[in-house]
C-alpha cells in the first residue's frame, strides 16, 4: 500500500531526524500549515545531540536521553509532523516518487511531492584487521552512548585512535573514568585539519598534563585479540589494552543518496546549491550529507558540524514549501571543543589551509590575558589570526584558553572571517571592555596590532 497525503496538500517527507531534519520539518510546518509533512529515523530519537556523547561518558550528562532537544511526541504534537522513529528508509523511487520504509515489522511505501535527504555522517572505520573485535567501540549517536559508556568502565586501559575533536573529547572522558589512556595520532600534532603546530603544541602540554599518553605520528596498522580486542599495533609499537575507541573521522552517510544516483560533490558529500536543491528536481539535501561553500575560497567544501547542519534544514525546509526562497551562504568552518580545561577553537583557514590554496599570508599567535592586569581572576589566553599580506584580509582564527570568553573571542573572529573584514577593521571595532573580560586592548584588536608591524 502507497500512502499518499490528502488531495491537493504538499506531501514533504524527511530522511532522518537529526539536527538537518528536524529543522527542515519545523521551518516547512512554519511556512505552511497545510503541507502533509513526514520525518524518518531509523534510530530511537528525534532531535539527538551526537556531540554530547563523550560528557555522558564523562559523567558530566547523567542519562543519555537528556541528549535530545525533543522526544517524538514531543515534536510531533508541538509541530504537527508526522514522526516515525525505528523506521528505516530502504529505497528511494525518483520516478514513481516513493519512499520505501521499513517500520513496526513490516514495509509501507509512503508518495511525495519533495523529498528531503539529512541522513547525517556515520564514523569512519579504518581499514585494518581487528575493527570488528569486542571492546572496539565508535561514537556516532546517543542510541549507543550507554553501551559505549559501559565498555569503558569495565576496561583499565583505553586506546583512543584519533586526534580530532572526538578523539580528544574522548580521551578526557575516559580520563575522568579513571582510566589509562593511550591517544594515537596518525600525524604529528592533534587537530591535524584544524589548528596549526604552535596551537596544538598548547594543546599537547594540557593532554600530557592530564595523564594523556600521546603517541603522535603513529598511525594505527591492526587490532589483535582473541575475541574481545587485546593489543593495538602501530607503526612503531604494540600496547596491551582492554578497550578501543576509534575516532579518527566521519564520513557523510550518502548510501541512500548514492543508490538513486544523485551527484555527489568533490567533497564526497551530496552536491548542492544554495537553495540545498539536489541534481534531482524536487530533492534536497541538507546537514552533514551535504556538502556548501567555504565564504573564505568560495571553494566547494564539506563541514559536519551542528550549527551549519541547522541552518542547512531550515533552508530545506522553507525551499521544500515555497522553491528557491531561502539561501545558504556557506561557512567559514567554526568549531570549538573542550579539551581538559582548555577551550580549543578555529575559524576560516589555518595557516596550513591558507598554504594550500596559494594564499600569500602572514600569521601571528600572542599570548595574553583574559582580563585586566590588575584584575585577580584571570587566565592564559592564545590568540592567532592570519591574514593576507596584500589588504590584511582576516582569513583564519585560533584561539586556546581555560576561560569560556575564549569561544566568544572565537565568534568574533567568525564574524570578522566572515565579513571579509581587514586588520584596519578589527583595530577599529568599538568592543566593550571591563576588567573582568578583556584588557583594554582587547586580545583579538592586539593580535591585528601585532600583524599591522606597528602601523596600527
Amino acid at each position: 500500500m502507497v500512502l499518499h497525503a490528502p488531495d491537493m496538500a504538499l506531501r514533504i517527507l524527511i530522511v532522518g531526524g537529526g539536527a538537518a531534519g528536524a529543522s527542515a520539518a519545523a521551518r516547512a510546518r512554519k511556512w505552511s500549515q497545510d503541507a502533509e509533512i513526514h520525518m524518518f529515523e531509523a534510530g530511537s530519537m528525534i532531535t539527538h545531540a551526537p556531540c554530547g556523547i563523550p560528557y555522558y561518558v564523562g559523567g558530566i550528562v547523567g542519562d543519555p536521553s537528556m541528549l535530545k532537544t525533543y522526544t517524538p511526541s514531543e515534536f510531533s504534537k508541538g509541530r504537527n509532523v508526522n514522526v516515525h522513529v525505528g523506521s528505516r528508509v530502504t529505497r528511494v523511487d525518483l520516478r514513481s516518487r516513493e519512499l520505501e520504509v521499513e517500520e513496526a515489522g513490516s514495509t509501507a511505501r509512503y508518495g511525495w511531492d519533495r523529498l528531503i535527504l539529512a541522513t547525517g555522517a556515520s564514523p569512519l572505520i579504518p581499514r585494518v584487521e581487528g575493527v570488528g573485535l569486542k571492546g572496539v567501540f565508535t561514537v556516532r549517536l546517543p542510541d549507543g552512548a550507554r553501551e559505549l559508556r559501559d565498555g569503558l568502565s569495565a576496561a583499565g586501559t583505553v586506546a583512543v585512535i584519533g586526534g580530532g575533536y572526538i578523539g580528544l573529547e574522548m580521551a578526557d572522558a575516559a580520563r575522568s573514568l579513571g582510566k589509562r589512556v593511550l591517544l594515537f595520532e596518525a600525524m604529528q600534532r592533534v587537530l591535524p585539519t584544524t589548528v596549526d603546530q604552535d596551537v596544538a603544541e598548547v594543546v599537547h602540554e594540557e593532554l600530557r598534563a592530564n595523564g594523556v599518553e600521546l603517541h603522535l605520528s603513529e598511525p594505527l596498522l591492526r587490532l589483535e585479540g582473541r575475541g574481545s580486542v587485546e593489543r593495538v599495533i602501530t607503526e612503531k609499537g604494540s600496547y596491551p589494552v582492554d578497550a578501543v575507541v576509534l575516532a579518527v573521522g566521519v564520513r557523510p552517510d550518502s548510501a541512500l543518496a548514492e543508490s538513486v544516483g544523485l551527484r555527489i560533490g568533490e567533497t564526497g558529500a551530496v552536491y548542492v546549491n544554495e537553495y540545498m536543491e539536489t541534481s534531482e528536481p524536487d530533492v534536497y539535501a541538507a546537514g552533514d550529507l551535504a556538502e556548501t561553500t567555504h565564504m573564505v575560497t568560495g571553494k566547494r567544501t564539506w563541514v559536519p558540524l551542528a550549527p551549519p547542519a541547522n541552518k542547512m534544514g531550515q533552508v530545506a525546509g522553507a525551499n521544500s514549501v515555497s522553491p528557491r526562497s531561502l539561501k545558504f551562504p556557506g561557512v567559514v568552518g567554526t568549531a570549538v571543543t573542550k579539551v581538559f580545561s582548555y577551550y580549543v577553537g578555529r575559524t576560516g583557514l589555518s595557516d596550513e589551509q591558507a598554504r594550500g590554496e596559494g594564499i600569500d599570508f602572514e600569521s601571528k599567535l600572542i599570548k595574553t590575558r583574559s582580563a585586566a592586569e590588575y584584575y585577580a581572576k584571570y587566565e592564559t589566553i592564545y590568540v592567532k589570526l592570519t591574514v593576507e599580506r596584500k589588504g590584511g584580509r582576516i582569513i583564519g582564527g585560533q584561539i586556546v584558553s581555560r576561560d569560556k570568553i575564549a569561544a566568544g573571542y572565537l565568534d568574533l573572529m567568525a564574524e570578522l572571517v566572515g565579513r571579509g573584514a581587514t586588520l584596519d577593521d578589527v583595530f577599529f571595532s568599538d568592543l566593550s571592555y571591563s576588567p573582568a573580560t578583556a584588557p583594554v586592548w582587547h586580545p583579538v584588536i592586539t593580535a591585528a596590532r601585532v600583524l599591522s608591524h606597528g602601523r596600527l
